[in-house]
């Protein structure tokens, strides 16, 4: 990024100018900042996209307190775990993410793999969302104990409370439907 210029001809910029200066030099941090949150590469982009507009839209208030970096850094954590929060993510229809990680005991499952994991990923949408949003962002997002607690603002027993707690209904409900259709 040779053509970058460093942060002191920036003030010279105009607002459109410096937009763009801003989305060449960091877009590709902010998208991946992003990403680390959401683990969705389209949700990224979005978040990228809103951070841009806030960051035009309040460009005449920066008091270079900061660096325009963590100036952005900080505006992309905020809007990402402002999505994390919001009911759009929290209630999304979670097939595609419940894919089976590949693995060579996977691979040598047959059908009934397949309808194992349309089953437990169907028990899991039923579970109550505080119960679920747990269990998505533990098992299938990898989120450690201790960042499912910061970023749902709760005690970390409490997150593992909910763990356990969902973990039982998912057995209960895994066992009850196996029980049923004979298997």
């Amino acid at each position: 990024m040779a053509d970058i210029p460093n942060s002191e001809p920036i003030k010279h910029l105009n607002r459109e100018e410096k937009l763009k200066w801003l989305m060449t030099a960091y877009g590709n941090d902010v998208i991946r900042i992003a990403y680390t949150y959401l683990k969705h590469k389209q949700m990224a982009e979005d978040v990228a996209q809103e951070v841009f507009i806030k960051c035009y839209e309040k460009m005449d208030a920066f008091r270079n307190e900061s660096s325009y970096k963590t100036w952005l850094i900080r505006i992309t954590v905020n809007q990402s775990k402002d999505v994390l929060k919001s009911w759009t993510f929290k209630n999304l229809y979670f097939t595609d993410i419940f894919k089976p990680k590949p693995t060579l005991s996977s691979l040598q499952h047959s059908f009934s793999s397949v309808e194992e994991n349309q089953l437990i990923s169907k028990q899991v949408i039923e579970l109550p969302v505080k119960l679920r949003e747990v269990i998505i962002l533990f098992y299938y997002q990898e989120f450690s104990i201790e960042e499912i607690s910061d970023m749902l603002k709760l005690n970390s027993n409490t997150v593992r409370t909910r763990l356990h707690r969902g973990r039982q209904k998912l057995k209960e409900g895994y066992e009850g439907a196996w029980a049923i259709s004979g298997k």
